[in-house]
């Protein structure tokens, strides 16, 4: 009798959860099919659908499959990483403001481009790609090394002043060539703004790798984020490796952010506000946590590019933009709501 009731709320935690996850990948269903047909020029569902599974033919068609596809595809792909990055930067630090750019993640990234436009001659998204990615893992390990350092090893506090330093001297350099370089300032800031439009098929190739590589790093930490979310020491008393689990979770946040900031520039909000809102849909276990937002983040994404594709027709508001419309109120319903914790 005793373990049928110490089951039952399991199971119907497990049952909500389920139900949960299924509204989430139908909310994202219908985000991509609003991704595909909306735009300066609105496709019929009916269109979208004789492209992508019959081979329809004509300019329709065309424009779904090599504009609006590789455009879709690569906010699912970009939501998804910024989405589990910013999940597992507040689990490794315990502090529920922390985003992918909180350990210098994300202006690394931007100085590798900066640097990439100024003195490498790459003028290119499939060129700053490679770029990105060595910026952001460079400005990572600079930070844990210095945050490692010194008594108490890489604690959460440690690794934000370390995060916060590294971010200002990355600023400062990235500023120091824009504003002398008027060539570089005038190609960056159309990378910096943040977007998923104009992206070619060949971003997603050399992107989507290493969005499976970061996925499995972050999911292999997901027990060891609970115990830490109870303490350093009631973690190691769980025989859980703090360091281990601190490294590889900012590996893999580490990678998962190169693979949205390289992808379609620095994207604001995903990697903060999506956290909240899964833990809120799904609890605090980051094995249903880190899947939630997963599905979550690709919806904000591609609902706040379709937003700014209509707002001022035939203008569009970049994705990096509108994230931020889109995410603020739901972030501040859920701090009047309930009590945020990472």
């Amino acid at each position: 009798m005793t373990a049928a009731t110490a089951t039952g709320p399991g199971r119907v935690l497990v049952a909500r959860r389920l139900v949960l996850a299924a509204a989430a990948l139908a909310a994202l269903l219908l985000a991509v099919l609003l991704s595909l047909a909306v735009g300066a020029r609105a496709i019929a569902p009916s269109a979208v659908l004789d492209a992508l599974l019959h081979g329809g033919s004509g300019e329709t068609a065309e424009i779904v499959r090599t504009l609006r596809v590789p455009r879709t595809v690569i906010a699912l792909m970009v939501g998804a990483a910024l989405a589990m990055a910013g999940t597992v930067m507040q689990g490794i630090t315990r502090n529920p403001i922390a985003d992918p750019g909180i350990l210098g993640i994300s202006q690394g990234a931007a100085a590798g481009v900066v640097l990439a436009i100024a003195f490498a001659g790459v003028h290119s998204l499939t060129g700053y790609v490679w770029f990105a990615f060595l910026g952001a893992g460079i400005a990572s390990v600079a930070v844990y090394a210095i945050a490692s350092s010194g008594r108490g090893g890489a604690s959460p506090v440690k690794l934000a002043l370390a995060g916060a330093a590294i971010n200002a001297l990355l600023v400062s350099v990235i500023h120091a060539i824009l504003t002398t370089d008027a060539a570089t300032l005038d190609e960056f800031r159309f990378w910096q703004v943040g977007s998923v439009s104009g992206r070619e098929s060949a971003v997603i190739d050399q992107t989507w790798p290493f969005l499976v590589v970061g996925t499995v790093l972050v999911l292999c930490v997901a027990r060891g984020l609970d115990a830490l979310a109870l303490g350093e020491d009631v973690a190691k008393g769980l025989g859980q490796k703090v360091a281990t689990v601190r490294i590889v979770g900012g590996l893999g946040a580490t990678v998962l952010t190169g693979v949205g900031v390289a992808a379609a520039g620095p994207i604001a909000f995903v990697g903060l506000a999506v956290p909240h809102i899964a833990r809120a849909v799904a609890g605090t276990d980051h094995r249903w946590v880190l899947p939630m937002a997963a599905l979550i983040g690709p919806v904000m994404l591609l609902v706040a590019d379709v937003v700014g594709r209509i707002v001022f027709p035939p203008s569009e508001v970049p994705a990096g933009v509108a994230t931020a419309l889109i995410g603020v109120p739901f972030l501040v319903a859920l701090v009047r709501r309930r009590t945020v914790s990472a």
